[in-house]
């Protein structure tokens, strides 16, 4: 699925905004594209009319839950619709979509919940493009796999989320892939903890299991370590830093 080690634009240019671009827009995912990402990241979420927005808290800043919200109103406070940002991604670049499940999808009928609203999106993006569906609800993986069939699925446990967890979890669910918090791998500034496996060991067990492994948020240097370890895929805020981090870890090394 992967070529050895892609950059996935998160939330398309970066969290946040990013050069001015904000997350989760047309311009930030056509930026993360010219930037040299072969992927974006998407986070999704319902609408109160069933509409999906691509945003990823639950709330807007003046406090708004979004799926209590007409989609025009959210629209009104600058949220993009899931079919603009897609009309923004190049064909050649592969989509990771982040699913954002809510209270409501407990109790509401199956076909207003968020996965189900997004099942029809996943079938045609999977004609066009390299796709993949990423969640914290592991409901969601079973989901799509009967909604979507032959899209893959990647488990994400939440944040330091122990590595074991996360990969016996991902296996065990049937996912192609597995989407790993870098802090859970004991990087970016995470002190030492009794028992953590290697990034080395952790990606080798994952692999043997047959699956993927996407990691998400490293910085450049930590994306380089973990390329190094053989991560498949890396999601981050700093495209182009990681394209050029990687691209230099890839050249021969020589005294001259």
């Amino acid at each position: 699925m992967f070529a050895p080690t892609e950059v996935i634009g998160h939330r398309g240019y970066g969290r946040g905004t990013v050069d001015g671009l904000v997350e989760n827009t047309p311009e930030s995912v056509a930026a993360a594209a010219e930037a040299g990402a072969s992927w974006v990241e998407v986070d999704v979420r319902r609408s109160a009319d069933d509409v999906l927005l691509a945003y990823h808290n639950a709330a807007l800043p003046d406090g708004r839950l979004v799926v209590d919200l007409p989609a025009a109103e959210s629209r009104a406070a600058g949220v993009a619709t899931l079919d603009e940002v897609l009309d923004a991604v190049p064909a050649d670049v592969g989509l990771d979509v982040d699913v954002k499940t809510v209270l409501e999808d407990a109790v509401d009928p199956p076909g207003r919940r968020t996965v189900a609203l997004l099942a029809p999106y996943l079938r045609r993006q999977a004609r066009l493009r390299r796709v993949f569906v990423c969640s914290f609800d592991p409901s969601v993986v079973l989901a799509v796999r009967e909604q979507a069939p032959g899209v893959a699925t990647a488990w994400m446990p939440f944040v330091r989320n122990p590595v074991d967890h996360a990969v016996a979890g991902a296996a065990g669910l049937g996912c192609a892939l597995v989407a790993v918090d870098v802090r859970s791998f004991g990087l970016a500034g995470e002190p030492e903890r009794p028992g953590r496996r290697s990034p080395e060991e952790t990606v080798a067990a994952a692999h043997q299991a047959g699956l993927g492994v996407v990691a998400w948020c490293p910085d450049p240097e930590d994306s380089v370590r973990l390329a190094a370890a053989g991560t498949d895929a890396v999601v981050v805020d700093d495209v182009p830093g990681t394209v050029q981090a990687l691209a230099e870890a890839a050249q021969p090394w020589s005294a001259d």
